[in-house]
């Protein structure tokens, strides 16, 4: 057991559509609360048109114990009207007051019933569908990040769930409009809630690279399948990151630290390599499938800035002559503007026919 976990004790929290059910009680019960206060002070402005058996006289106290009894139709007859106006009041007042305290917490009970019905059929559907999505463990500022990218490249946010331990992180990526594992990610049943078994990617980028090895062997052991993306802090933990199971680790503290330094020995390069790690203006790397027309082209003669032929799975320079001329089946992974120009369209934007559409 870890950090204090207990067995079973991991949550799916959804992101709300509509205001929380514990509000509008917060609400209605307020409401309950205004009617009673008001009742009370009407018939205690009025005490002298009601009688008490047993000392004659109405105190405040009294009002208030004889509006509660009143609105929720006790009635013990010991604090009664005597005067014609005051049973009007209680008739045409009191009665429609009583009726609606009554709808307030009967339909407050029956709200906050129905409220956990629906919760349930929601978590429940969303399992039902949840299938070949993304899990991100750990949503600090990488995994906030990284979601932010996956979403600003096509990724759906209904397919991407957050499994954190953190309250702030529950805040964070509800806010987000992400649903929500609360557990510890080294634990088979927190990542089996969150549906490691049929993910298509899990990344992993909590603060402390013991947990997120621990987490790497454990989703490896639930999904063999599974493409995982995982961050250590040093780089000597990537060889064991690695052996742990992950498909690519990415050593957080090096990329930054070869970013100071570049930025260092020349601010241009600096500025460059930032550009590109930012997404939606200046330029951007990116990964897109072979056009038609650009099979049997060699990579520098694209219109995007070639750098990388993905091939058979493999990834080449654009400069080995290996992939010196392109070929079906083949990706690229490009240099080029954020926004789309016109003589660097995406594929499929024009209507163009991909490579791959044609293979075989």
């Amino acid at each position: 057991m870890r950090g204090g976990q207990a067995e079973g004790s991991a949550n799916v929290a959804l992101p709300e559509r509509d205001a929380s059910p514990w509000r509008q009680l917060a609400v209605r019960l307020g409401a309950a609360a205004g009617i009673l206060v008001g009742a009370a002070l009407l018939v205690y402005f009025d005490r002298s048109a009601y009688t008490d058996t047993s000392d004659g006289s109405v105190s405040l106290v009294d009002a208030f114990y004889y509006t509660t009894v009143t609105l929720s139709t006790t009635g013990y007859g010991d604090i009664a009207p005597i005067e014609t106006h005051a049973r009007l009041i209680n008739a045409f007042i009191i009665t429609p007051a009583r009726i609606a305290f009554l709808v307030l917490l009967i339909g407050t009970t029956l709200e906050v019933l129905a409220a956990q019905g629906r919760e349930q059929f929601r978590i429940a559907r969303w399992r039902k569908n949840m299938a070949n999505h993304v899990v991100v463990i750990g949503y600090g500022t990488k995994g906030r990040s990284a979601v932010e990218t996956l979403i600003n490249n096509g990724q759906e946010r209904e397919r991407v769930v957050v499994v954190d331990p953190s309250q702030d992180a529950l805040v964070d990526a509800h806010a987000d409009q992400l649903a929500v594992i609360t557990g510890d990610a080294t634990r088979r049943d927190v990542l089996r809630r969150a549906g490691v078994s049929s993910a298509d990617q899990v990344i992993i980028t909590t603060d402390r690279d013991d947990t997120n090895v621990l987490a790497t062997l454990t989703v490896r052991q639930i999904n063999p399948d599974v493409f995982i993306v995982a961050a250590v802090r040093e780089d000597e933990n990537g060889k064991l990151m690695r052996q742990s199971g992950a498909n690519s680790v990415i050593t957080s503290a090096d990329a930054v630290g070869r970013l100071l330094g570049l930025s260092s020995v020349s601010p241009s390069l600096g500025e460059v390599m930032e550009d590109l790690l930012s997404y939606g203006s200046g330029l951007e790397v990116a990964e897109r499938e072979l056009l038609v027309s650009e099979v049997g082209q060699p990579p520098q003669s694209l219109s995007d800035q070639v750098i990388a032929i993905v091939r058979d799975e493999k990834v080449y320079r654009y400069f080995d002559p290996v992939v010196g001329v392109l070929a079906r089946g083949d990706r690229l992974i490009v240099v080029r503007p954020a926004e789309e120009m016109p003589w660097a369209p995406r594929p499929g934007t024009h209507n163009e026919d991909l490579a791959a559409e044609d293979r075989g």
